[in-house]
């Protein structure tokens, strides 16, 4: 709707309007949060015949009794799997504790601390930068915020980062030691990156010897149709350039199987993982073998868990589907908002013009909160005040249609309040 083309008494007439319906939602009393990609109850159900069938695991493998200490790097049977999944080899994989995060995190640290593989710790430089393409996930920005690292905000295009924009900061300027990805369907925007763009990352010159891309692909098997997104392997592209060493990719079974209490990975070259592992030596004995275990006798292999994968997405998709049904019937055609269409992953993306923290602050009012406007943006800088991100994973499907309303209603009050202080204010 064209709010700009109503006198001031019709517009105050309308928001009116609008805000005595919203008040029903405010008395509601209910509250839905939206904040965080978080499995629902029901998604946590699927992976419980893992516990269940405890008892009945070999824990004694190839590689030593998986209750004693030892094998640092994880076993034998999890490298496999995660190889697999990675499309790489065991001797490339570590496998670690339930946080993918967590392994990030730590790769910064040891970069700051000692440096890569020989070279200068990045403690010891003048200045040190990361490009943040954005929208993002934010607890990859807070990471660099958290070593006093220095973010370099690019825009997120409909194939993935902007390459151009990329691969002239980093041929030019060697203090800038990495950039952080979400490849497959990308938190929060839900695309996937394009062939081209997993190349030219791959490929591109750089001015740092050292530089590094944290390929975290959570959702590598978050498909939420049979025909899921496909992404090409930047293993593959790298091997042929020789560019193994700049690329150190992660992942996790935190929404596969128990968020927090599952295992996580990285893939990286073997030059890598054996610097990973001389570090790690010092940090920790090994992970959580046992939890190994049991996680590769309920996932067996890829194709089993794109059978797991298919309950997941069985109980995710008529939410997502729900969310873009009714803004379609609110907003179709409607330039003022846009939201992404995502084939998986775990968020749906809005974008409005100017009113992006009005919009939160109208919807918490009725007791639906997401993630603070500006979180998806390195600084939580969101220049345009234009990005909100929709996690629809927990609420059950009445819950989300009651967000949903509010959230339609929330962006209308917003707009016509824009359009009374641009025009008549």
């Amino acid at each position: 709707m064209d709010y700009k083309s109503f006198s001031e008494k019709e517009l105050k007439a309308l928001l009116g309007e609008e805000q005595k319906m919203f008040a029903k939602y405010v008395k509601a009393g209910r509250n839905v949060d939206m904040t965080r990609g978080r499995p629902s109850k029901e998604q946590l159900e699927v992976a419980m015949p893992m516990l269940r069938d405890a008892g009945n695991y070999a824990y004694a493998a190839e590689d030593g009794d998986a209750r004693n200490y030892g094998a640092l790097g994880g076993t034998k049977a999890c490298k496999a799997l995660f190889a697999e999944l990675f499309g790489v080899r065991p001797e490339e994989v570590y496998v670690g504790d339930g946080s993918s995060l967590d392994l990030m995190y730590t790769l910064v640290h040891f970069a700051k601390q000692f440096g890569v593989l020989g070279g200068t710790p990045w403690n010891n430089l003048k200045k040190v930068k990361f490009i943040c393409p954005a929208p993002g996930y934010d607890r990859h920005f807070s990471i660099c915020q958290q070593f006093g690292i220095e973010m370099i905000t690019v825009n997120m295009k409909a194939d993935g980062p902007d390459m151009d924009v990329i691969e002239a900061l980093v041929r030019e300027d060697d203090s800038i030691k990495g950039i952080w990805c979400v490849p497959k369907y990308s938190n929060p925007t839900g695309i996937t990156f394009s062939d081209e763009v997993v190349e030219r990352m791959a490929t591109m010159p750089t001015a740092a010897s050292d530089f590094r891309i944290f390929w975290d692909n959570a959702y590598m098997v978050h498909d939420l149709y049979d025909e899921g997104d496909t992404l090409k392997n930047i293993f593959d592209v790298a091997r042929k350039a020789g560019t193994m060493n700049r690329i150190y990719s992660f992942a996790s079974t935190s929404k596969i199987t128990f968020a927090g209490s599952g295992i996580s990975a990285i893939a990286a070259s073997e030059e890598n993982i054996k610097d990973i592992l001389r570090l790690m030596f010092f940090k920790c004995i090994n992970a959580n073998k046992v939890n190994q275990i049991m996680h590769v006798n309920f996932l067996k292999n890829a194709e089993n868990i794109k059978k797991i994968m298919a309950q997941h997405a069985a109980l995710l998709r008529p939410k997502f589907e729900l969310f873009d049904k009714k803004f379609t019937e609110a907003f179709g055609g409607d330039e003022f908002v846009h939201w992404s269409k995502p084939r998986g992953g775990y968020f749906i993306s809005v974008d409005v013009k100017s009113c992006a923290k009005r919009i939160v602050e109208i919807a918490a009012s009725a007791g639906v909160k997401f993630t603070a406007a500006g979180a998806t943006f390195p600084y939580k800088l969101d220049d345009l005040n234009s990005n909100i991100r929709v996690a629809p994973s927990v609420p059950s499907l009445e819950e989300m249609e009651f967000a949903i309303d509010v959230m339609i209603s929330a962006i209308r009050q917003a707009r016509m309040e824009l359009v009374l202080k641009k025009i008549y204010g």
